[in-house]
């Protein structure tokens, strides 16, 4: 129950930072987003810093499970680094651009933040880099995954289906 509590107060974080923006976020509204007590929420997260901890923690526990798969899959780490660039579902692409507002309204004030989010990043950026022997070409795989992410996480436009995988053959011809 805890459990589901926990998440339901990060899924309130999550809604309040998509639709009101950072500045909306107070413990009161989370918790009344959640439909918790203010001193529920203080018993899952003891401040606002601690909140935003744990969505920084739960895109680091999604990406640990992305690369754990791609790491154990038939396919290459590079491959799924450049499939998964492009959330598969609306509530992963929520998460994404949930941490990004954080980061954005730290705006170097909270280097702490900062630091954790782009570590999580790091994450993927060092299993493709340990996969490609090639730095030029690890580095070509992690901006056309990134390039692909901001489009989608954005609204950009994407390329076709088949314009990508023509992409993704060409790179992964080489690793």
């Amino acid at each position: 129950m805890a459990h589901r509590t926990r998440g339901r107060i990060l899924d309130a974080l999550q809604h309040v930072l998509l639709t009101s923006g950072p500045a909306a976020v107070t413990l009161e509204s989370v918790a009344a987003a959640a439909g918790v007590s203010k001193g529920g929420l203080l018993y899952h997260f003891g401040s606002k810093r601690d909140l935003v901890d744990g969505l920084i923690d739960r895109l680091a526990d999604v990406t640990r499970a992305e690369i754990a798969a791609a790491q154990a899959g038939d396919g290459s780490v590079a491959q799924s680094f450049l499939e998964t660039a492009i959330p598969g579902k609306p509530e992963d692409s929520g998460l994404y651009w949930s941490v990004i507002a954080v980061l954005r309204a730290a705006d170097g004030t909270d280097p702490d933040a900062s630091a954790k989010i782009r570590g999580v990043f790091t994450e993927w950026v060092d299993a493709v880099h340990g996969e490609v022997a090639d730095p030029v070409l690890a580095e070509t795989i992690r901006l056309v995954g990134d390039g692909l992410f901001l489009c989608a996480v954005s609204g950009l436009p994407l390329p076709s289906e088949e314009l990508r995988a023509r992409v993704f053959t060409s790179l992964l011809a080489r690793v």
